[in-house]
């Protein structure tokens, strides 16, 4: 891995590891489906612009069932999913449950592209199993059963992240990264569009939401996408869904330093059981 790859891939974790955080913040305020729906609009937006000043073609016609696939999978169902969560349970509990992608990529790749499953592998997904069983298990109970649903949410955006990062490596390959990230976001707006009436913002909306919806919507779904994709053209879907084993940490700084979360040793070693898992399942010779 290249150096400004590395710079990318560390980058791009402080972004995400903040967009729980910012997802505390603003669902509360604006509801799961508007909160996830503002997010994908507003980076469309701001990427259009940025798509027209620099002249890029998006390709359209050839990609538009490419982006729609990646728009629902990679944006508007585990946004979705993050922002419910981030209304039952801690930030950094989201953050470390996100960490299975490349478990969920590993295991989509070997069924879909016949990569074969080792010892390691195995030891990899006993590993992992263990590790949001853990996790899962010290969640603090306040929540009742909402608590439940919040992390099988996070497993479900992790599997749909997974699906897609070998998905776009498979089917998208030819498209401009610049172009998927923002036609993505697009996608996934109009996907969530129809649903918004359905869970109107509870409130109440201030300009501090406001701001901080904006700038969330921008860094997490705009930059970071940029950054995302091209990590993928460059170093691969699996490489690059190691991000999330960097996400965690930058998680619970913001969230101690700006909500006050606390950190407790089992969910360091939770965390530590999920990296190391997917650590030995991305894993090659």
């Amino acid at each position: 891995m290249r150096a400004s790859d590395l710079i990318r891939l560390v980058l791009l974790a402080a972004i995400w590891g903040g967009s729980f955080v910012f997802l505390r913040v603003v669902a509360p305020a604006l509801g799961a489906i508007v909160t996830a729906d503002l997010r994908v609009l507003i980076a469309w937006g701001a990427l259009t612009i940025y798509f027209r000043a620099v002249g890029i073609d998006v390709s359209w016609r050839r990609f538009w069932r490419q982006y729609i696939v990646i728009g629902a999978f990679n944006a508007a169902l585990p946004f979705f999913l993050f922002a419910f969560a981030a209304l039952h349970i801690p930030a950094s509990y989201s953050a470390i449950l996100n960490a299975t992608s490349p478990f969920f990529g590993a295991l989509f790749a070997w069924l879909w592209l016949g990569e074969k499953i080792t010892f390691l592998k195995s030891v990899g997904f006993v590993f992992g199993i263990a590790g949001v069983g853990l996790v899962t298990g010290v969640a603090p109970a306040a929540a009742g059963g909402s608590t439940n649903w919040a992390m099988g949410a996070c497993l479900l955006a992790a599997m749909s992240y997974g699906f897609v990062s070998v998905y776009t490596k498979k089917f998208a390959a030819a498209a401009n990264p610049r172009a998927i990230a923002g036609c993505s976001q697009l996608m996934a707006g109009l996907l969530l569009l129809p649903l918004t009436p359905l869970a109107p913002p509870p409130g109440p909306v201030t300009g501090f939401i406001a701001v901080s919806m904006i700038i969330f919507a921008l860094l997490s779904s705009g930059v970071a996408f940029l950054l995302y994709f091209r990590l993928i053209a460059d170093i691969g879907p699996t490489k690059s869904l190691t991000v999330t084993f960097l996400m965690p940490a930058f998680t619970m700084l913001w969230a101690s330093l700006f909500l006050g979360e606390g950190v407790t040793a089992l969910m360091i070693f939770g965390c530590a059981l999920i990296l190391v898992g997917t650590g030995l399942v991305v894993m090659r010779r």
